[in-house]
């Protein structure tokens, strides 16, 4: 995963297409210092749950990514990162009104990990059982509904092949 985003880190800074601080240009990448090991463990013990083996990784390489482009949620500091209910509970309470209840459910269980303040979230929404998986979603207002992807790996692949894209159309 680390060179995974120091390859969307260095592309994008490249693309120039969004507005980064001189450090990132400077240094080419996008995240901050890592995470402690203890940082994680509080920070679940916070929460009640322990996070996915792929997350702990990228708390483990940097602790937050600024957004690569304007279409792509922020990754919070640990410090930030809560309970969709907690921090959006407006949506939260909207999703669960619209008879959308199965939306709904899974919101109210979701953890805000990316986009506090933007127009889209990344979420990850534990499971409820041994038998199922974590779940990674990408919500916007600007796109109706969630995008699933399988893991953290398969999203960051995804902004990369974006950023690839919008490289080679130039």
């Amino acid at each position: 995963m680390n060179s995974l985003l120091k390859q969307i880190s260095e592309k994008a800074i490249e693309l120039a297409d969004f507005e980064f601080t001189q450090e990132q240009t400077e240094n080419k990448w996008l995240g901050t210092k890592p995470v402690s090991e203890t940082e994680i463990k509080l920070t679940e013990k916070r929460l009640g749950i322990e996070f996915p083996t792929d997350f702990k990784q990228f708390l483990s390489i940097t602790n937050g990514f600024s957004a690569p482009n304007d279409i792509e949620p922020t990754f919070e500091s640990i410090g930030k990162i809560d309970y969709l209910k907690n921090i959006d509970n407006f949506l939260v309470e909207v999703w669960n009104q619209q008879g959308i209840a199965d939306i709904g459910k899974q919101l109210e269980r979701s953890i805000l990990i990316a986009g506090i303040t933007e127009e889209q979230y990344f979420l990850i929404i534990p499971p409820k059982s041994d038998l199922e998986k974590w779940i990674y979603w990408k919500f916007s207002s600007w796109q109706p509904g969630e995008v699933e992807y399988k893991d953290l790996e398969h999203y960051f692949n995804d902004v990369l092949e974006f950023i690839n894209e919008q490289i080679e159309s130039e």
